[in-house]
């Protein structure tokens, strides 16, 4: 089976392209093919996959073989996978993205989040060096992300952990995420501390977990747990989730550039639609055959 391999920021993932084969059993292939000493090495499993509805369709499984509804630095990659091996001639379908810029090629892939809407900056080789996405609109009611809380949203609710008490705010991007601000991101014990919040009780559906750290209105610095992967370079979807919850609690503005341990990635929580809008790297890394 051939594979290509992907990175986002370091946070990286095995493609296998659908188009041309066939997975039959994704959530054992994604454990086998991630483990960094006896597979490939990868934060997951993606299918570039046919789709009815759109361009193509993404399906998403973390490391442990659970099936995620949705990636962000996972679907640059699988649009640049897909544009470079299938649309290079698409550049008169733009995206403009209010009140910014616009990207010269479009796509539209189906995701377990729906269907978003990603631009595509090329080089002079009409390569993919950045993308766009269009997340959608954050989801906030605490049912729907879901937490086990009586609560219309989760915002700046106190959550006791391993002896802390922790500030927490919950949005989903299509996937749920909680998300905490703190003074001194070298302080937290993520090991520790993010499976405790992972499984914790209050998340059906278990959670990406995130801690976040101010830099100034316009930055901050964010290290991730990431639901059925553990700690990642990179978590796209968690970053536009610190971003909403950052704005909810006044912590930053609406357009700001978050560091993660793999790089930055632009972000904007867009007022006249409210959507957020994501824009970083897409690079591959490596193909290879897998034995089937």
């Amino acid at each position: 089976m051939d594979f290509v391999k992907m990175h986002g920021l370091g946070n990286d993932y095995v493609y296998v392209d659908c188009f041309r084969q066939r997975v039959d059993n994704p959530s054992r292939l994604a454990v086998q093919i991630s483990d960094r000493h006896f597979g490939v090495g990868s934060d997951g499993l993606i299918l570039v996959c046919p789709s009815e509805r759109a361009d193509v369709r993404m399906r998403m499984f973390n490391a442990d073989g659970s099936e995620a509804q949705m990636c962000g630095n996972g679907i640059r990659c699988l649009a640049k996978y897909f544009y470079e091996t299938y649309h290079p001639h698409t550049a008169d379908h733009e995206m403009s993205v209010p009140g910014q810029r616009t990207f010269p090629a479009m796509l539209r892939v189906e995701t377990g989040r729906g269907i978003l809407t990603v631009g595509l900056e090329l080089d002079e080789h009409n390569k993919v060096s950045r993308v766009c996405v269009n997340m959608g609109q954050p989801i906030l009611k605490a049912r729907e992300i879901p937490v086990a809380l009586d609560a219309e949203q989760v915002v700046n609710v106190r959550m006791p952990v391993h002896g802390q008490e922790l500030s927490m705010t919950c949005v989903s991007m299509g996937n749920p995420h909680a998300v905490f601000f703190c003074e001194d991101l070298d302080a937290i014990d993520l090991p520790l501390i993010g499976p405790l919040i992972e499984h914790h009780e209050l998340f059906p559906q278990r959670v990406n977990v995130h801690f976040v750290k101010s830099d100034n209105p316009n930055e901050f610095t964010m290290r991730t747990w990431e639901r059925g992967s553990g700690i990642t370079l990179a978590c796209g979807t968690g970053a536009c989730a610190s971003l909403v919850a950052g704005v909810l609690i006044g912590r930053c503005q609406r357009l700001v550039r978050a560091h993660l341990p793999g790089g930055d990635l632009d972000l904007n929580w867009c007022e006249t639609d409210n959507c957020v809008y994501m824009t970083g790297p897409a690079a591959e890394v490596f193909r290879g055959v897998w034995p089937d």
